[in-house]
């Protein structure tokens, strides 16, 4: 079953590869603009990009799923390395899927990681926008933390600075 499921897993590979590319350009670029423009539509549209290349992504993961259920393995970096053995088993040539696999893994831990930081830089700047409003309209309408005597209280920030 192997020598006819390996093209088209190769296949997947490359496909999936060329699309972890994009998002981690992608990611990059969402980056930068938060960095230098922090213009909301640019990163909008990031975001919107991000999201149809992840749902590309998800859909190779259902793929890879069930080309590995074929060979009666579950979905997991083990048995992505003992899918590629019974390849070569069957004598079939695994060196440049096994590179792209590799890549692909690597490709991926670097967007994650770059996705984890513009995701805290996002939460940074969101914090300092609606810091920014509370100064504006004064003490907010609703306390956001709880005391150790577990009655609400505002943050120390969230108190009117000044009063006009």
């Amino acid at each position: 079953m192997i020598i006819k499921t390996y093209p088209i897993t190769e296949q997947l590979i490359l496909n999936a590869l060329k699309l972890a590319q994009q998002l981690l350009h992608e990611l990059r670029q969402e980056a930068d603009a938060l960095k230098n423009t922090q213009q909301a539509e640019l990163i909008n549209n990031i975001a919107a990009n991000k999201k149809q290349l992840v749902a590309q992504l998800e859909q190779f993961n259902t793929q890879i799923t069930q080309v590995l259920a074929t060979e009666k393995l579950p979905n997991n970096q083990e048995s992505i390395k003992e899918y590629f053995k019974r390849a070569e088993a069957a004598g079939l040539s695994t060196a440049a899927s096994i590179d792209n696999w590799a890549q692909l893994m690597s490709i991926c831990a670097d967007c994650r990681t770059l996705n984890e930081q513009n995701g805290a830089s996002i939460d940074l700047l969101s914090h300092h926008t609606k810091r920014s409003l509370d100064i504006l309209k004064g003490k907010p309408q609703i306390a956001n933390t709880y005391g150790s005597d577990g009655r609400t209280r505002s943050d120390r920030y969230t108190r009117p600075l000044i009063s006009v």
